[in-house]
């Protein structure tokens, strides 16, 4: 990638809190109920500042992606929805009305992020008992039976995990063929499916050497069969305009969390996942207090207690944009992100962030130009007056 490549805007998402939200982990104090009301003062903002989209997670702790993105879908005018897909919890044919449904709804601003599970016990939770490769080439039926219903074919189909005749979707969605497919697995199965099957890989911040060679490693699978495919980064922000505000407000973060809940989350990484991207998460802090410096500015507290997503870029714009920079010489091209509370640090992402990385949120001046201004130095604002009175 050229240096010219390196200043192109990233394409910069934001992520709803279905599940809750706070100031600090791991710890009821100030936390935020996952409530509508809530994700649609997120979703708001998130348009507002310039986002070009929202991811909305899955899972038993989550309210349903589908339904909440629905909803917030009529209340906004440009955020798209990045919506969980989830092979093996439903049916293809049925998964194929829906996205046809919320894509037509929502004036196509519906994206669909392909998820195939990585916590067995969950799984199990939902009717799922394959085993970690086995879920994957399940999932590539899936796919292939959902991409075809959605170009209007009538569909039989007979194998190793579906059996359908007959089945059809009667409403085209407006992107066409059908909208794109977002997808993150680091193990080879999770590879194979996405560089076979979807539009974009994703994997979660990791220190810069690491996912270089993931993401080589994807776009040689791709290129061998001929294909081309995108590369985006899922990741959380801690950006002050000081740096050391930034590094304290990470360390506050986590100054709930007890050596007896890292303990225990820690045990359950090693014991529960089958997930390879969830494991190298762990990894990088390994359940140490001490070792959360992973990366220039690449923190890693936050995977000390939360599945998924464990590291943070922290700093100031300049430095977190700089880093953003190194990874989209890689190849990275979207970037989606979320901070703790998720309201708050949109703002300080979209308000210090964006002008770093030349993002324009084409704002709506409103009347900041043409009335007084309480924040102002001087008479700006009693000179806007009395030209609006002459």
């Amino acid at each position: 990638m050229t240096a010219a490549n390196r200043t192109e805007p990233l394409n910069f998402f934001w992520f709803i809190p279905t599940h809750g939200d706070g100031t600090y982990l791991g710890t009821e104090h100030l936390s935020r109920r996952p409530e509508f009301r809530y994700f649609k003062q997120v979703a708001i903002a998130a348009d507002e500042l310039g986002f070009e989209g929202v991811l909305l997670p899955t899972g038993q702790s989550c309210e349903d992606s589908w339904i909440t993105a629905t909803g917030l879908s009529v209340v906004t005018e440009r955020l798209k929805y990045l919506v969980a897909l989830r092979p093996g919890v439903t049916s293809p044919t049925f998964a194929a009305r829906q996205t046809a449904a919320l894509d037509r709804l929502s004036n196509g601003r519906l994206l669909l992020n392909v998820v195939v599970g990585g916590n067995p016990a969950e799984l199990a939770g939902d009717g799922i008992f394959l085993g970690h490769d086995e879920r994957y080439e399940q999932a590539g039926e899936f796919l292939d039976i959902w991409k075809r219903l959605l170009t209007g074919e009538t569909v039989d189909f007979k194998g190793k995990y579906y059996e359908l005749k007959g089945a059809r979707s009667d409403f085209p969605t407006i992107g066409q063929p059908h909208p794109p497919l977002y997808f993150g697995g680091s193990s080879d199965a999770g590879q194979d499916l996405a560089v076979n099957a979807t539009d974009m890989y994703l994997t979660w911040g990791e220190p810069l050497e690491q996912v270089k060679e993931k993401v080589e490693a994807v776009r040689a699978k791709a290129l061998r069969i001929g294909r081309k495919i995108r590369f985006g980064m899922r990741i959380h922000f801690i950006v002050r305009e000081d740096e050391e505000d930034a590094w304290r407000a990470a360390d506050r973060l986590i100054s709930n969390i007890s050596d007896d809940q890292i303990e225990r989350s820690w045990q359950r990484f090693q014991k529960e996942m089958d997930s390879v991207g969830q494991k190298r998460q762990a990894a990088l802090h390994g359940g140490r207090r001490d070792k959360l410096l992973v990366a220039p500015n690449l923190w890693a507290g936050v995977g000390l207690v939360r599945t998924g997503v464990g590291t943070a870029l922290v700093g100031t714009p300049k430095q977190v944009a700089e880093r953003l920079r190194e990874y989209q010489a890689l190849g990275i091209d979207t970037i989606i992100g979320s901070g703790y509370p998720h309201l708050e640090e949109a703002y300080r992402v979209g308000e210090l962030l964006f002008p770093e990385l030349g993002i324009d949120p084409n704002r709506r001046q409103g009347l900041r130009d043409s009335v007084a201004n309480e924040f102002t130095v001087g008479d700006y604002g009693g000179s806007k007056l009395a030209s609006a009175a002459g």
